[in-house]
């Protein structure tokens, strides 16, 4: 007898590349069966629905994606080596965690609770990891902001307003040119110095 959580790994890591290629929309339970060589019947064993198995893959790769960057800050001992490693790596893991990307984003799955719920939870650890960097910042007297959280809340915007651009067209390379160009703009200014 196959061991229950190995069938049900088995049927996620299906789910997940197919969700990436085709979207949830496009995605049906026939196709997941099929591509875990069980029956339907198997699928529904395991997950009440498409959306079930959606919501598991979502939840998967959001876990993965906020252990990367809590460990690619960790790997920093400045405030600005922090921003930069945290930027890198959030740019560079959305193109290998398309389904998370795609429930962050897309407007259609807007309807769904456990969306909203994990784009709120999200919103919220960006914002407080990057107000814990540039607090370490502020107090080491490194970084000088008067509004930390407004700070750290325009930062996340950006990284949204960006993040299509840069993660899904450009190589990791162009990413990393981009994001020191980046950052030399929000550490130097824009401002002419005399």
């Amino acid at each position: 007898m196959v061991d229950k959580a190995l069938r049900k790994s088995k049927i996620l890591e299906v789910a997940q590349n197919l969700f990436a290629k085709f979207g949830l929309a496009k995605t049906t339970i026939d196709d997941i069966a099929k591509m875990a060589h069980m029956g339907k019947a198997s699928i529904y064993y395991y997950f009440t629905s498409k959306e079930a198995i959606f919501k598991e893959v979502v939840e998967k790769e959001g876990k993965i994606l906020k252990e990367k960057l809590i460990e690619a800050v960790s790997s920093q001992n400045t405030p600005q080596g922090k921003l930069r490693s945290y930027l890198i790596t959030r740019m560079t893991a959305i193109k290998d965690l398309a389904n998370y990307y795609s429930a962050l984003r897309e407007e259609y799955l807007k309807h769904y609770s456990f969306i909203e719920k994990a784009r709120h939870a999200y919103d919220s650890f960006e914002i407080t990891m990057i107000s814990t960097i540039l607090s370490e910042g502020q107090n080491k007297g490194i970084l000088d902001i008067e509004d930390i959280t407004l700070a750290a809340e325009t930062f996340v915007a950006a990284m949204k307003g960006m993040e299509y651009q840069w993660s899904m067209e450009g190589s990791k390379e162009e990413i990393i040119e981009k994001i020191d160009v980046l950052l030399k703009i929000l550490f130097k200014g824009i401002e002419k110095r005399n």
